[in-house]
């Protein structure tokens, strides 16, 4: 477990440094196309190492507030504080500070970057359809990955490929409808310009799907072993195996989840067809099912019950 928590932390620093390189990459290729010069490149730097700064201390917020998530308070949330507490105890970890989705699909999440800065955030759906040990296999699924220092890349992930998209998706806009005349004076400078132009178009294009790649490299082996050690801290593998096949038949979608917060949350929140219980209508497309940020539930079930 150790090992696996330092290993984490190592994979956290250069996915970082990954997407400190990229948005770098994405801001030089701007200069290049509005001819900002050699100039741009160390402005390209200092803006991705401090969208990283800045990401690394507000991902979190960013994050919950995307999801739409509110403070857990009141009476009606008392056994998810108290199961929360319990899972904290036996785990050695502070609690994090609890939060409510206000949505009918039952889903979860863990944000913040370390375990003394955590947040957990549960659909008003889950908290519905879950009895007791199968809210209490979720909650331990996401306490690993606080656990397990996941939350820190994960989270990060979302600012650092919605930065990079917005940036690209910028570049291409204003390039389409206003810089006709860049693109003319790149042309005239000679076989060079041009060059250095469609190098920076096409980075720009291509820079949203490195980024998402990324992302769905971090996210895909770490549910997995999120499972094993949400199992280990519970020690009742058909608590979560129940919660993982009531979300397996269960066909609702979250209604504020995007592709940059997606490989939060416990299953994947977005529309698919891959995992869904047999005889269920299938929902999306072969993209989606090549593109998800999870392990199909499926494949997942069936490693727990193997345990």
């Amino acid at each position: 477990m150790y090992e696996q928590i330092a290993r984490n932390k190592r994979r956290t620093f250069l996915m970082l440094a990954a997407f400190v390189f990229l948005i770098a990459a994405v801001a030089v290729a701007l200069g290049l196309l509005f001819r900002a010069g050699v100039a741009i490149v160390p402005i390209a730097i200092g803006i991705a190492i401090a969208m990283a700064w800045t990401s690394y201390f507000t991902s979190d917020k960013i994050a919950l507030a995307a999801s739409r998530a509110k403070p857990a308070d009141g009476p009606e949330y008392a056994r998810y504080h108290n199961l929360v507490e319990g899972l904290c105890i036996a785990a050695g970890l502070p609690k994090p500070r609890l939060y409510i989705v206000d949505d009918p699909a039952p889903n979860a999440f863990a944000t913040g970057r370390n375990p003394q800065h955590a947040a957990l955030a549960v659909t008003t759906g889950l908290l519905a359809i879950m009895n007791r040990v199968e809210l209490e296999g979720v909650l331990a699924h996401e306490l690993s990955h606080v656990r397990n220092y996941d939350i820190l890349v994960s989270t990060i992930a979302v600012t650092a490929v919605g930065a990079v998209a917005l940036m690209a998706d910028l570049g291409l806009r204003f390039m389409w409808f206003g810089g006709r005349s860049n693109r003319r004076d790149n042309n005239n400078g000679g076989g060079a310009g041009a060059i250095l132009a469609i190098l920076a178009m096409a980075l720009l294009v291509l820079a949203p799907f490195a980024a998402q790649l990324m992302q769905f490299a971090v996210s895909r082996r770490r549910e997995l072993l999120a499972d094993a050690s949400g199992v280990q801290l519970t020690r009742y593998p058909p608590g979560l195996i129940s919660a993982l096949k009531k979300l397996q038949a269960d066909q609702t979608v979250v209604h504020h989840a995007t592709r940059a917060t997606a490989q939060l949350w416990i299953e994947s929140p977005l529309e698919r067809d891959n995992d869904k219980a047999p005889g269920a209508t299938a929902r999306g497309n072969r993209l989606n099912r090549k593109f998800d940020t999870h392990p199909p539930l499926a494949e997942r079930i069936a490693a727990l019950e193997a345990m």
